[in-house]
């Protein structure tokens, strides 16, 4: 079976994709495409998927690059391939050619960032606490830094588990309304005191306030589709006891 990349006209030229889980090496519970280093797949396993997708993205395997992740708002400038470990952050930025820059996800929204006129591009993983904290904006702002011009910024969100499937409690509610009230249309009234989040809405709207030039969804729900996707809480439902991560790049 063959890799399958989902790809968003926004972000052309660039050569970018929001990978599934078809294709990949990975067997049993992270059959597929697995390229998350911080899952207990077998290394070997990973290593094949990511070299597959860096011939896909057509650059050398040490240039599909990608962090250590810990749903923080910190964005780093790359260069060149990373040290091992990895360092920590939630996303990156580049305007050097022949790197392709990545963010994992299994719920969370990977999200690509293009300015086609600088030649600048960018990557990273907000879930919900990382687009509370900004990790958005943050990535935006870098790539400002960089030379690139907020109102030529295309920002796509990947794969993310939908509305319908992310079931939260009042607390997680009361946390976002604590920054703004407006934030309450994010959420829909469930059973009792549960509430429905809409992960991709908020960070779209997040994207939007920022300023970019566009901003939008491949509307694609991660914990709905089984066979496309990995899904943390759908690990967690099926007492999986760990998920695979796919990847979401794009090269400068």
């Amino acid at each position: 079976m063959g890799l399958e990349i989902l790809t968003d006209d926004s972000l052309a030229p660039f050569r970018h994709g929001f990978f599934t889980r078809k294709g990949g090496a990975s067997s049993g519970i992270y059959e597929g495409l697995n390229c998350g280093f911080g899952s207990d797949d077998q290394a070997d396993c990973v290593e094949i998927n990511r070299t597959r997708v860096a011939g896909a993205m057509e650059v050398d395997a040490d240039h599909l690059l990608s962090l250590h992740q810990y749903h923080s708002a910190d964005v780093l400038h790359v260069t060149g391939p990373l040290p091992r470990p990895l360092p920590k952050a939630d996303a990156m930025v580049t305007d050097t050619p022949g790197l392709a820059i990545g963010a994992l996800s299994a719920d969370c929204q990977p999200v690509l960032f293009a300015d086609d006129q600088a030649r600048i591009v960018g990557a990273a993983h907000a879930g919900s606490k990382g687009a509370l904290g900004g990790v958005l904006e943050a990535t935006i702002d870098a790539m400002v830094d960089l030379g690139a011009t907020r109102e030529n910024i295309a920002a796509v969100i990947g794969p993310s588990i939908s509305q319908e499937a992310y079931e939260v409690g009042p607390e997680f509610r009361d946390e976002f309304l604590a920054r703004d009230d407006k934030y309450a249309r994010f959420f829909e009234a469930g059973e009792g005191d549960r509430f429905w989040f809409n992960l991709p809405g908020f960070g779209q709207h997040r994207l939007e306030a920022a300023g970019v030039k566009s901003a939008r969804w491949v509307r694609h729900c991660t914990y709905s589709d089984p066979a496309r996707f990995y899904s943390w809480r759908r690990a967690c439902h099926r007492n999986e006891g760990d998920y695979g991560r796919l990847i979401a790049c794009i090269r400068a």
